[in-house]
Protein backbone atom coordinates (compact mmCIF):
# COMPACT_ATOMS: atom_id res chain seq x y z
CA UNK A 1 0.00 0.00 0.00
CA UNK A 2 1.28 3.46 -0.84
CA UNK A 3 2.08 6.08 1.81
CA UNK A 4 -1.12 8.10 2.10
CA UNK A 5 0.76 11.33 2.93
CA UNK A 6 3.13 10.92 -0.02
CA UNK A 7 0.21 10.10 -2.29
CA UNK A 8 -1.68 13.20 -1.13
CA UNK A 9 1.29 15.51 -1.65
CA UNK A 10 2.32 14.05 -5.03
CA UNK A 11 -1.00 13.16 -6.62
CA UNK A 12 -0.18 14.39 -10.13
CA UNK A 13 3.26 12.74 -10.17
CA UNK A 14 1.78 9.49 -8.87
CA UNK A 15 -0.89 9.57 -11.59
CA UNK A 16 1.80 10.09 -14.23
CA UNK A 17 3.96 7.22 -12.99
CA UNK A 18 1.00 4.86 -12.69
CA UNK A 19 0.02 5.81 -16.24
CA UNK A 20 3.37 4.26 -17.25
CA UNK A 21 1.88 0.97 -16.07
CA UNK A 22 -0.93 1.50 -18.56
CA UNK A 23 -3.40 2.35 -15.82
CA UNK A 24 -5.89 5.16 -15.54
CA UNK A 25 -6.83 4.96 -11.87
CA UNK A 26 -9.47 7.14 -10.18
CA UNK A 27 -7.08 9.07 -7.97
CA UNK A 28 -9.63 11.89 -7.81
CA UNK A 29 -11.76 9.47 -5.75
CA UNK A 30 -8.82 9.07 -3.37
CA UNK A 31 -8.47 12.87 -3.17
CA UNK A 32 -12.19 13.28 -2.40
CA UNK A 33 -12.23 10.62 0.30
CA UNK A 34 -8.97 11.86 1.81
CA UNK A 35 -10.38 15.40 2.00
CA UNK A 36 -13.58 14.10 3.62
CA UNK A 37 -11.57 12.10 6.12
CA UNK A 38 -9.44 15.05 7.14
CA UNK A 39 -12.57 17.23 7.42
CA UNK A 40 -14.30 14.72 9.69
CA UNK A 41 -11.19 14.38 11.87
CA UNK A 42 -10.83 18.16 12.15
CA UNK A 43 -14.47 18.63 13.16
CA UNK A 44 -14.27 15.80 15.70
CA UNK A 45 -11.12 17.27 17.27
CA UNK A 46 -12.77 20.72 17.49
CA UNK A 47 -15.85 19.27 19.15
CA UNK A 48 -13.75 17.26 21.61
CA UNK A 49 -12.02 20.51 22.57
CA UNK A 50 -15.39 22.26 22.98
CA UNK A 51 -16.63 19.36 25.12
CA UNK A 52 -13.61 19.57 27.42
CA UNK A 53 -14.06 23.32 27.81
CA UNK A 54 -17.78 22.93 28.57
CA UNK A 55 -17.10 20.14 31.08
CA UNK A 56 -14.66 22.34 32.98
CA UNK A 57 -17.20 25.19 32.97
CA UNK A 58 -19.88 22.89 34.40
CA UNK A 59 -17.61 22.15 37.34
CA UNK A 60 -17.06 25.84 38.00
CA UNK A 61 -20.80 26.64 37.71
CA UNK A 62 -21.65 23.89 40.19
CA UNK A 63 -19.13 25.28 42.68
CA UNK A 64 -20.80 28.69 42.32
CA UNK A 65 -24.24 27.14 42.87
CA UNK A 66 -25.47 28.03 39.39
CA UNK A 67 -27.21 24.71 38.75
CA UNK A 68 -29.51 26.08 36.04
CA UNK A 69 -26.58 27.34 33.99
CA UNK A 70 -24.73 24.07 34.63
CA UNK A 71 -27.77 22.14 33.37
CA UNK A 72 -27.80 24.19 30.18
CA UNK A 73 -24.14 23.42 29.61
CA UNK A 74 -24.79 19.70 30.28
CA UNK A 75 -27.35 19.70 27.51
CA UNK A 76 -24.78 21.29 25.21
CA UNK A 77 -22.24 18.60 26.17
CA UNK A 78 -24.84 15.91 25.40
CA UNK A 79 -25.44 17.33 21.91
CA UNK A 80 -21.69 17.62 21.31
CA UNK A 81 -21.20 13.99 22.43
CA UNK A 82 -23.92 12.79 20.06
CA UNK A 83 -22.27 14.63 17.19
CA UNK A 84 -18.85 13.17 18.07
CA UNK A 85 -20.33 9.66 18.05
CA UNK A 86 -21.93 10.36 14.66
CA UNK A 87 -18.61 11.66 13.33
CA UNK A 88 -16.83 8.53 14.55
CA UNK A 89 -19.29 6.49 12.49
CA UNK A 90 -18.70 8.74 9.47
CA UNK A 91 -14.94 8.43 9.95
CA UNK A 92 -15.09 4.63 10.08
CA UNK A 93 -17.12 4.56 6.87
CA UNK A 94 -14.89 6.97 4.96
CA UNK A 95 -11.74 5.17 6.15
CA UNK A 96 -13.13 1.86 4.90
CA UNK A 97 -13.90 3.46 1.53
CA UNK A 98 -10.45 5.05 1.43
CA UNK A 99 -8.76 1.74 2.28
CA UNK A 100 -10.74 0.06 -0.50
CA UNK A 101 -9.48 2.64 -3.01
CA UNK A 102 -5.89 2.41 -1.73
CA UNK A 103 -5.97 -1.39 -2.07
CA UNK A 104 -6.65 -1.01 -5.79
CA UNK A 105 -3.65 1.27 -6.40
CA UNK A 106 -0.51 -0.71 -7.37
CA UNK A 107 3.02 0.14 -6.38
CA UNK A 108 4.88 2.94 -8.15
CA UNK A 109 7.56 1.65 -10.53
CA UNK A 110 11.16 2.44 -9.60
CA UNK A 111 12.78 5.08 -11.81
CA UNK A 112 15.13 2.45 -13.33
CA UNK A 113 12.23 0.36 -14.67
CA UNK A 114 11.83 0.67 -18.47
CA UNK A 115 8.55 2.20 -19.62
CA UNK A 116 6.47 -0.15 -21.75
CA UNK A 117 2.96 -1.51 -22.03
CA UNK A 118 3.66 -5.23 -22.63
CA UNK A 119 6.31 -7.97 -22.68
CA UNK A 120 8.02 -6.43 -25.70
CA UNK A 121 9.04 -3.51 -23.48
CA UNK A 122 11.10 -5.71 -21.16
CA UNK A 123 14.86 -5.19 -21.19
CA UNK A 124 17.44 -8.00 -21.34
CA UNK A 125 20.24 -7.16 -18.90
CA UNK A 126 22.62 -10.10 -19.31
CA UNK A 127 22.85 -13.77 -20.20
CA UNK A 128 24.85 -16.72 -18.93
CA UNK A 129 26.00 -19.79 -20.83
CA UNK A 130 25.07 -20.91 -24.32
CA UNK A 131 22.09 -22.84 -25.67
CA UNK A 132 22.98 -26.52 -26.21
CA UNK A 133 23.36 -27.82 -29.73
CA UNK A 134 21.55 -30.94 -30.92
CA UNK A 135 22.03 -33.30 -33.88
CA UNK A 136 18.29 -34.04 -33.70
CA UNK A 137 15.10 -32.06 -33.21
CA UNK A 138 14.80 -31.34 -29.46
CA UNK A 139 11.73 -32.86 -27.85
CA UNK A 140 9.20 -31.17 -25.54
CA UNK A 141 9.54 -32.13 -21.87
CA UNK A 142 6.16 -33.93 -21.86
CA UNK A 143 7.34 -36.26 -24.63
CA UNK A 144 10.67 -36.79 -22.87
CA UNK A 145 9.08 -37.46 -19.49
CA UNK A 146 6.37 -39.79 -20.77
CA UNK A 147 8.83 -41.80 -22.87
CA UNK A 148 11.06 -42.22 -19.79
CA UNK A 149 8.09 -43.17 -17.63
CA UNK A 150 8.80 -40.36 -15.13
CA UNK A 151 5.90 -38.03 -16.01
CA UNK A 152 2.27 -39.16 -15.91
CA UNK A 153 -0.22 -36.47 -16.93
CA UNK A 154 -3.05 -38.93 -17.65
CA UNK A 155 -3.17 -40.31 -14.11
CA UNK A 156 -3.07 -36.79 -12.69
CA UNK A 157 -6.04 -35.79 -14.86
CA UNK A 158 -7.94 -38.87 -13.68
CA UNK A 159 -7.55 -38.16 -9.98
CA UNK A 160 -7.39 -34.34 -9.96
CA UNK A 161 -8.26 -32.88 -13.37
CA UNK A 162 -6.40 -30.62 -15.78
CA UNK A 163 -3.23 -28.74 -14.81
CA UNK A 164 -1.93 -31.39 -12.41
CA UNK A 165 0.98 -33.80 -12.80
CA UNK A 166 2.20 -37.08 -11.30
CA UNK A 167 5.96 -37.58 -11.16
CA UNK A 168 7.20 -41.19 -11.02
CA UNK A 169 10.47 -42.88 -10.18
CA UNK A 170 13.49 -40.83 -11.21
CA UNK A 171 11.19 -37.88 -11.96
CA UNK A 172 9.91 -37.78 -8.39
CA UNK A 173 13.46 -38.30 -7.15
CA UNK A 174 14.75 -35.39 -9.27
CA UNK A 175 12.01 -33.10 -7.94
CA UNK A 176 12.99 -33.97 -4.36
CA UNK A 177 16.70 -33.68 -5.20
CA UNK A 178 16.22 -30.20 -6.66
CA UNK A 179 14.44 -29.03 -3.50
CA UNK A 180 17.26 -30.32 -1.27
CA UNK A 181 19.96 -28.94 -3.57
CA UNK A 182 18.39 -25.47 -3.63
CA UNK A 183 17.81 -25.36 0.13
CA UNK A 184 21.38 -26.49 0.86
CA UNK A 185 22.86 -23.90 -1.50
CA UNK A 186 20.83 -21.00 -0.09
CA UNK A 187 21.33 -21.93 3.57
CA UNK A 188 24.96 -23.10 3.55
CA UNK A 189 26.44 -20.68 1.03
CA UNK A 190 24.06 -17.72 0.75
CA UNK A 191 23.20 -17.28 4.42
CA UNK A 192 19.41 -17.70 4.40
CA UNK A 193 17.56 -19.14 7.40
CA UNK A 194 15.52 -22.18 6.41
CA UNK A 195 11.85 -21.97 7.38
CA UNK A 196 9.15 -24.62 7.12
CA UNK A 197 5.96 -22.53 7.22
CA UNK A 198 2.29 -23.55 7.20
CA UNK A 199 0.90 -24.25 3.75
CA UNK A 200 -2.35 -22.47 4.65
CA UNK A 201 -2.59 -18.81 5.72
CA UNK A 202 -5.36 -16.46 6.82
CA UNK A 203 -6.83 -13.48 4.98
CA UNK A 204 -4.71 -10.98 6.94
CA UNK A 205 -1.52 -12.62 5.62
CA UNK A 206 -2.88 -12.63 2.07
CA UNK A 207 -3.74 -8.95 2.41
CA UNK A 208 -0.28 -8.17 3.79
CA UNK A 209 1.53 -9.35 0.66
CA UNK A 210 -1.08 -8.00 -1.76
CA UNK A 211 -2.89 -11.16 -2.91
CA UNK A 212 -6.13 -9.93 -1.32
CA UNK A 213 -8.42 -8.39 -2.25
CA UNK A 214 -7.35 -7.89 -5.86
CA UNK A 215 -6.34 -11.46 -6.77
CA UNK A 216 -9.01 -13.37 -4.86
CA UNK A 217 -9.95 -15.43 -7.94
CA UNK A 218 -6.41 -16.78 -8.25
CA UNK A 219 -6.50 -18.30 -4.76
CA UNK A 220 -7.78 -21.59 -3.38
CA UNK A 221 -9.98 -20.88 -0.33
CA UNK A 222 -10.74 -23.49 2.36
CA UNK A 223 -14.54 -23.50 2.65
CA UNK A 224 -15.77 -22.68 6.14
CA UNK A 225 -12.36 -21.42 7.33
CA UNK A 226 -10.48 -18.15 7.10
CA UNK A 227 -7.68 -19.99 5.35
CA UNK A 228 -6.21 -20.10 1.84
CA UNK A 229 -3.67 -22.50 0.34
CA UNK A 230 -0.42 -20.60 -0.18
CA UNK A 231 0.19 -19.40 -3.76
CA UNK A 232 3.87 -18.99 -2.82
CA UNK A 233 6.02 -19.14 0.34
CA UNK A 234 6.37 -15.36 -0.05
CA UNK A 235 3.09 -15.03 1.86
CA UNK A 236 3.92 -16.84 5.12
CA UNK A 237 7.59 -15.77 5.14
CA UNK A 238 6.95 -12.06 4.61
CA UNK A 239 4.19 -12.08 7.22
CA UNK A 240 6.26 -13.72 9.97
CA UNK A 241 7.16 -10.28 11.45
CA UNK A 242 3.76 -8.72 10.59
CA UNK A 243 2.69 -6.10 13.13
CA UNK A 244 6.14 -6.00 14.72
CA UNK A 245 8.82 -3.35 15.21
CA UNK A 246 12.20 -4.90 14.40
CA UNK A 247 15.55 -3.65 15.63
CA UNK A 248 18.09 -2.52 13.03
CA UNK A 249 20.51 -5.29 14.06
CA UNK A 250 17.89 -7.90 13.05
CA UNK A 251 18.12 -6.72 9.45
CA UNK A 252 18.51 -7.94 6.82
CA UNK A 253 16.23 -10.86 7.66
CA UNK A 254 16.90 -13.47 4.97
CA UNK A 255 14.68 -16.56 4.80
CA UNK A 256 14.25 -19.49 2.44
CA UNK A 257 11.46 -22.05 2.33
CA UNK A 258 10.21 -24.93 0.26
CA UNK A 259 6.44 -25.14 -0.14
CA UNK A 260 4.00 -26.57 -2.60
CA UNK A 261 2.20 -23.65 -4.25
CA UNK A 262 -1.48 -23.58 -5.22
CA UNK A 263 -2.91 -21.26 -7.88
CA UNK A 264 -6.21 -21.32 -9.72
CA UNK A 265 -4.63 -19.60 -12.75
CA UNK A 266 -7.98 -17.84 -13.24
CA UNK A 267 -6.50 -15.26 -15.60
CA UNK A 268 -4.41 -17.63 -17.72
CA UNK A 269 -7.01 -19.59 -19.69
CA UNK A 270 -5.40 -21.19 -22.70
CA UNK A 271 -1.82 -20.38 -21.63
CA UNK A 272 0.81 -23.14 -21.27
CA UNK A 273 -1.81 -25.86 -21.12
CA UNK A 274 0.65 -28.64 -22.00
CA UNK A 275 3.07 -29.96 -19.42
CA UNK A 276 4.58 -28.61 -16.22
CA UNK A 277 4.85 -24.89 -16.92
CA UNK A 278 1.53 -23.70 -15.49
CA UNK A 279 -0.06 -26.05 -12.94
CA UNK A 280 -2.58 -25.61 -10.13
CA UNK A 281 -0.07 -27.25 -7.75
CA UNK A 282 3.71 -27.03 -8.04
CA UNK A 283 6.80 -26.97 -5.83
CA UNK A 284 8.95 -23.90 -5.30
CA UNK A 285 11.88 -22.79 -3.17
CA UNK A 286 11.36 -19.14 -2.24
CA UNK A 287 13.80 -16.47 -1.06
CA UNK A 288 12.54 -13.59 1.08
CA UNK A 289 14.54 -10.65 2.42
CA UNK A 290 13.40 -7.93 4.80
CA UNK A 291 15.79 -5.02 5.00
CA UNK A 292 16.37 -1.34 5.61
CA UNK A 293 15.12 0.95 2.82
CA UNK A 294 18.53 2.36 1.91
CA UNK A 295 19.90 -1.14 1.29
CA UNK A 296 17.00 -2.72 -0.56
CA UNK A 297 18.22 -2.26 -4.12
CA UNK A 298 21.63 -3.69 -3.28
CA UNK A 299 19.72 -6.54 -1.64
CA UNK A 300 17.71 -7.05 -4.85
CA UNK A 301 20.94 -7.54 -6.79
CA UNK A 302 22.20 -9.99 -4.16
CA UNK A 303 18.97 -11.99 -4.06
CA UNK A 304 18.82 -12.16 -7.86
CA UNK A 305 22.43 -13.38 -7.99
CA UNK A 306 21.59 -16.06 -5.40
CA UNK A 307 18.76 -17.32 -7.62
CA UNK A 308 21.02 -17.19 -10.70
CA UNK A 309 23.59 -19.35 -8.93
CA UNK A 310 21.18 -22.28 -8.95
CA UNK A 311 20.99 -22.11 -12.75
CA UNK A 312 24.75 -21.70 -13.04
CA UNK A 313 25.43 -24.76 -10.84
CA UNK A 314 23.03 -26.78 -12.98
CA UNK A 315 24.68 -25.56 -16.19
CA UNK A 316 21.48 -24.10 -17.61
CA UNK A 317 21.63 -21.22 -20.09
CA UNK A 318 19.47 -18.26 -19.02
CA UNK A 319 18.95 -14.53 -19.39
CA UNK A 320 18.07 -11.83 -16.86
CA UNK A 321 15.27 -9.47 -17.88
CA UNK A 322 14.05 -6.26 -16.23
CA UNK A 323 10.27 -6.15 -16.49
CA UNK A 324 8.84 -2.99 -17.99
CA UNK A 325 6.17 -0.90 -16.26
CA UNK A 326 3.30 -2.62 -18.09
CA UNK A 327 4.51 -6.13 -17.21
CA UNK A 328 5.34 -5.36 -13.59
CA UNK A 329 3.47 -7.22 -10.84
CA UNK A 330 0.86 -5.34 -8.80
CA UNK A 331 2.93 -4.94 -5.61
CA UNK A 332 6.41 -4.71 -7.13
CA UNK A 333 8.49 -1.56 -7.66
CA UNK A 334 11.10 -3.46 -9.72
CA UNK A 335 11.39 -7.04 -10.94
CA UNK A 336 14.06 -9.13 -12.60
CA UNK A 337 12.86 -12.28 -14.36
CA UNK A 338 15.30 -15.14 -14.85
CA UNK A 339 14.38 -16.88 -18.09
CA UNK A 340 15.79 -20.33 -18.84
CA UNK A 341 16.23 -21.49 -22.42
CA UNK A 342 13.93 -24.41 -23.29
CA UNK A 343 15.07 -26.00 -26.57
CA UNK A 344 11.98 -28.21 -26.82
CA UNK A 345 9.93 -25.02 -27.09
CA UNK A 346 12.57 -22.83 -28.78
CA UNK A 347 11.87 -20.15 -26.22
CA UNK A 348 13.02 -18.55 -22.99
CA UNK A 349 10.61 -19.18 -20.12
CA UNK A 350 10.45 -17.53 -16.72
CA UNK A 351 11.95 -19.71 -14.01
CA UNK A 352 12.23 -17.05 -11.30
CA UNK A 353 10.97 -13.54 -10.56
CA UNK A 354 12.99 -11.44 -8.11
CA UNK A 355 11.26 -8.30 -6.88
CA UNK A 356 11.70 -5.32 -4.58
CA UNK A 357 8.37 -4.20 -3.13
CA UNK A 358 9.93 -1.30 -1.21
CA UNK A 359 7.54 -0.43 1.65
CA UNK A 360 4.36 -1.44 -0.22
CA UNK A 361 3.89 -4.80 1.51
CA UNK A 362 5.34 -3.56 4.80
CA UNK A 363 2.61 -0.92 5.09
CA UNK A 364 -0.08 -3.51 4.51
CA UNK A 365 1.47 -6.00 6.96
CA UNK A 366 2.63 -3.25 9.40
CA UNK A 367 6.29 -4.33 9.49
CA UNK A 368 8.51 -1.58 10.86
CA UNK A 369 12.00 -1.21 12.30
CA UNK A 370 13.84 1.11 14.65
CA UNK A 371 16.97 2.63 13.00
CA UNK A 372 20.32 2.03 14.68
CA UNK A 373 20.50 5.63 15.90
CA UNK A 374 17.12 5.13 17.62
CA UNK A 375 15.39 7.59 15.36
CA UNK A 376 11.79 7.54 14.19
CA UNK A 377 10.35 4.09 13.53
CA UNK A 378 10.15 3.39 9.78
CA UNK A 379 8.67 0.77 7.47
CA UNK A 380 11.06 -1.90 6.19
CA UNK A 381 11.45 -2.87 2.55
CA UNK A 382 10.51 -6.42 1.51
CA UNK A 383 11.90 -8.49 -1.35
CA UNK A 384 11.40 -11.99 -2.67
CA UNK A 385 12.35 -14.26 -5.52
CA UNK A 386 12.01 -17.86 -6.61
CA UNK A 387 15.15 -19.74 -5.85
CA UNK A 388 13.84 -21.56 -8.00
CA UNK A 389 10.49 -22.85 -9.28
CA UNK A 390 11.24 -26.56 -8.97
CA UNK A 391 9.02 -27.95 -11.71
CA UNK A 392 10.23 -25.44 -14.26
CA UNK A 393 13.84 -26.21 -13.33
CA UNK A 394 13.12 -29.90 -13.93
CA UNK A 395 11.63 -28.96 -17.33
CA UNK A 396 14.81 -27.04 -18.21
CA UNK A 397 16.99 -30.01 -17.23
CA UNK A 398 14.93 -32.47 -19.28
CA UNK A 399 14.90 -30.30 -22.40
CA UNK A 400 18.51 -29.07 -22.25
CA UNK A 401 20.10 -32.38 -21.23
CA UNK A 402 18.12 -34.72 -23.52
CA UNK A 403 20.06 -37.19 -25.66
CA UNK A 404 19.29 -38.64 -29.07
CA UNK A 405 18.26 -41.98 -27.54
CA UNK A 406 15.69 -40.27 -25.30
CA UNK A 407 17.76 -40.43 -22.12
CA UNK A 408 18.54 -37.38 -19.98
CA UNK A 409 21.92 -36.55 -18.45
CA UNK A 410 21.66 -35.42 -14.82
CA UNK A 411 23.70 -32.27 -14.00
CA UNK A 412 26.78 -33.16 -11.88
CA UNK A 413 25.67 -30.83 -9.05
CA UNK A 414 22.46 -32.83 -8.67
CA UNK A 415 23.94 -36.35 -8.76
CA UNK A 416 24.84 -36.56 -5.04
CA UNK A 417 21.17 -35.88 -4.27
CA UNK A 418 20.09 -38.69 -6.62
CA UNK A 419 22.21 -41.48 -5.18
CA UNK A 420 24.96 -41.00 -7.76
CA UNK A 421 22.62 -41.48 -10.74
CA UNK A 422 24.08 -39.73 -13.79
CA UNK A 423 21.58 -40.59 -16.54
CA UNK A 424 17.84 -41.24 -16.60
CA UNK A 425 16.97 -43.97 -19.09
CA UNK A 426 13.72 -45.62 -20.04
CA UNK A 427 13.07 -48.91 -18.32
CA UNK A 428 14.03 -51.88 -20.44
Amino acid sequence: MLDISCLRENLDETSRRLADRGLDLPLEEFARLDSNRRGVIAEAERLKHDKNVASREIGLLMKEGREADAGSRREEVRRITERIVALEGELQKVEEELKSVLCEIPNIPHESVPVGREVSGNRVERAWGEPPGFSFKPRHHVEIGENLGILDMKSAAKISGARFAVMRGAGALMERALISFMLDLHTREHGYEEILPPFMVNSAAMFGTGQLPKFREDLFHIEGWDLHLVPTAEVPLTNLPAGEILEAEQLPMRMVAYTPCFRSEAGSYGKDVRGLIRLHQFNKVELVSITEPQRSYAELERLTSNAEEVLRRLGLHYQVVTLCTGDLGFSAAKTYDLEAWLPGQSAYREISSCSNFESYQARRARIRYRPAKKGKVEFVHTLNGSGLAVGRTLVAILENNQQADGSVVIPPALRPYMGGMDVIRAAA
